[in-house]
């Protein structure tokens, strides 16, 4: 179980790491603000800050789920687990918020949910059972 959570971990955060590419350095094309539902390249330009912002809290959360993956992975547990479990549990609980946000969001909620909710679930099994 230890191995499906980071592996489940790991996947979360590349998928983070991805979005933030799209939200802090390709939001102005039209393939990427098409994808987030904008319909004008003005709109684009228009919300360009705000997605550059969020693109980085995507970044830093997908940096601390392959961190503490790392940390796992050399035998440093309760750090590696804690940045683990705070990192998809954000993650997670960001997806939840979109989710919530209407339906036209659901398909990307969880997507972006899935992953970092299975390595948390896993996560902990594998903690608490040993």
């Amino acid at each position: 179980m230890i191995l499906a959570s980071l592996l489940f971990a790991l996947v979360a955060g590349l998928l983070h790491v991805y979005i933030f590419s799209m939200e802090s350095l390709s939001w102005t094309r039209p393939t990427t603000w098409k994808r987030f539902s904008l319909t004008t390249q003005a709109d684009a330009e228009t919300t360009k800050p705000l997605a550059y912002n969020q693109g980085f809290y995507n970044l830093f959360l997908a940096i601390g789920a392959l961190a503490g993956i790392v940390l796992v992975a050399l035998g440093h547990p309760q750090v590696g687990w804690t940045l683990v479990f705070s990192s998809c549990g954000s993650m997670l609980l960001a997806a939840i918020v979109l989710a919530l946000s209407g339906k036209k969001y659901l398909r990307a909620a969880v997507l972006q949910g899935t992953t970092p909710l299975l390595a948390v679930v896993l996560g902990i099994l594998a903690v608490t059972l040993g």
